[in-house]
């Protein structure tokens, strides 16, 4: 299996529910900012809504950092629609909810389950050149943590702007990081 990190972020176009209304959305309205993709396997399933409820509670923090979210899942957006008028916890959901019923961009990002029709949980961060900056991939029972995504998010924008430098282990903003060289070898 090859790797997805610093590759382009892949052509999609998908419909979504969104602030009360249905939208399209393809890899245009992700270019030139930072974006995340937040795969999970189904609405009105178990775990999903407490990490998507997570994440809403931070989406304020992370657009005022410049990021878009965008949950994925292979519903459809009537789905995302009939859940979000449904469920209280949906209804904290300010950012887009992708649909993908066909699989094809949880295909394209690996985390798409044959047997089932469902996605993995998948975290994409997207950086504003396109480029894969975070993949990670879980079993779908075990759920995300919006705290240590907005650190990575963090770390990305970090090293991003400071490409000397590298962020170590439970690297948050303010803290010190390091920089690669001869002098720091076997000194760690």
């Amino acid at each position: 299996m090859s790797t997805l990190i610093n590759t382009k972020l892949k052509d999609f176009k998908a419909q979504a529910y969104h602030n009360d209304s249905f939208k399209t959305v393809t890899q245009n309205d992700l270019a030139g900012k930072w974006a995340i993709l937040f795969f999970y396997p189904a609405d009105f399933t178990f775990v999903c809504p407490t990490e998507l409820v997570d994440l809403a509670e931070k989406y304020p923090e992370l657009k005022s950092m410049g990021v878009e979210v965008y949950s994925v899942s292979t519903d459809t957006h009537f789905t995302h629609k009939a859940w979000h008028d449904h469920s209280d916890s949906i209804k904290k959901i300010n950012y887009p909810m992708l649909a993908d019923p066909t699989g094809a961009l949880a295909k394209a990002y690996g985390v798409y389950i044959e047997e089932e029709g469902l996605a993995y949980r998948g975290t994409f961060l997207i950086d504003p050149d396109g480029l894969i900056k975070l993949a990670e991939i879980q079993d779908n029972g075990i759920g995300r943590n919006a705290d240590e995504l907005l650190r990575k998010v963090q770390a990305a924008q970090f090293i991003r702007t400071n490409p000397a430098e590298v962020c170590p282990a439970k690297w948050k903003p303010g803290a010190q990081t390091l920089k690669p060289g001869l002098d720091l070898v076997g000194k760690i």
